[in-house]
């Protein structure tokens, strides 16, 4: 005679699992991964002009914008809501320094001024980086003191505090820097309280990996690097998840409050081990351009539903732990989801 132990769980025909799946709103119902437009952010690239609309090709129907007409997707996006928008800069001249990134009249603080007088609630937040400004496309000042040509770390924290600092001068709500610099979180903790900005929170691209998904923002923000790459500060996409956390806790302990993986489709594993090592902490990834770019060119050839596979995307980055999403999709989402 068989112990209750050792009963076998009831199954069909008494269990049947598609009763939580007949009826759209039992769906919804049990549904515990939900996309909303306050979960995403925008991407948006300024460079100089007036009602000027440069097309990007590999990420239609996005576009490099003039500062007027940041104002208008700034008013959008707000509209829409957006949980905010993240800004881009690609000025008229380079330089070795990309000192336009720091000028207190660079094409991104004159954007940022733009967006928060014609969205005051509007969250507006910047990339704080070099590749865009500089004449050599790396992301902070090259020179050859270990014998070969390379971004100088120590060099480069010097000018990420001066460029933090004229992004919150000029009203920018949060900075994201981007540039995977050892250093660079404590350096910007420190400016920016240093000049009264102790309120102002930092998104750090914790986890940045050297991806060929970011071929089409090169064209988007003209980054592309004239020498090299930049597998030497960004992180191998080979690595186990491990150094990802230790960058994460790194960072956290420079002054960090929110983390943020990128890419994000292929770094799932990411995602959601960064999510489970530091489970109180506001966890981003961005949905990067090649991620976005390669559905519109299937959908545009027909090969698939790009609604239908670009929420599916969303949903599994944010149901492997992602709560924020920078997407370039955000106002498709809100208006899909409207």
């Amino acid at each position: 005679m068989k112990s209750e132990d050792s009963k076998p769980a009831s199954g069909f025909p008494i269990t049947r699992m598609r009763r939580l799946r007949y009826h759209p709103a039992v769906r919804s119902l049990v549904r515990e991964t939900k996309l909303t437009p306050s979960q995403m952010i925008l991407p948006l690239f300024a460079r100089p002009g007036k009602g000027l609309r440069q097309p990007i090709s590999s990420m239609p129907p996005h576009c490099q914008l003039s500062v007027d007409l940041i104002a208008e997707e700034a008013r959008e996006a707000a509209k829409l809501g957006l949980g905010g928008i993240l800004l881009f800069g690609i000025p008229s001249e380079k330089d070795g320094c990309g000192s336009d990134s720091y000028s207190d009249n660079g094409i991104v603080q004159q954007a940022i001024r733009a967006a928060k007088e014609a969205a005051p609630d509007l969250l507006v937040v910047t990339d704080v980086c070099f590749c865009e400004y500089t004449s050599h496309g790396h992301c902070g000042i090259v020179d050859d003191h270990t014998g070969r040509m390379d971004v100088n770390n120590d060099a480069t924290l010097e000018i990420i505090a001066k460029q933090v600092v004229s992004h919150a001068q000029a009203g920018a709500d949060m900075v994201a820097p981007s540039g995977m610099m050892d250093g660079m979180i404590g350096t910007i903790r420190s400016a920016l309280d240093g000049a009264g900005f102790h309120h102002l929170p930092i998104m750090s691209y914790a986890a940045k990996y050297a991806s060929s998904y970011y071929g089409p923002f090169r064209e988007a923000a003209e980054s592309t690097p004239q020498f090299g790459d930049r597998r030497a500060y960004q992180m191998d996409p080979a690595v186990a998840a491990e150094q990802a956390l230790r960058e994460c806790e790194l960072d956290l302990a420079e002054g960090a409050d929110m983390l943020m993986v990128k890419p994000a489709l292929a770094y799932l594993d990411i995602i959601r081990a960064v999510h489970e090592k530091f489970p109180g902490v506001p966890l981003a990834a961005y949905n990067v351009s090649g991620e976005y770019s390669m559905v519109k060119a299937a959908a545009e050839k027909g090969w698939i539903d790009e609604r239908g596979v670009a929420l599916e995307t969303l949903t599994a980055i944010a149901r492997a732990g992602a709560k924020i999403i920078i997407t370039y999709w955000a106002k498709d989402v809100a208006k899909w989801l409207a």
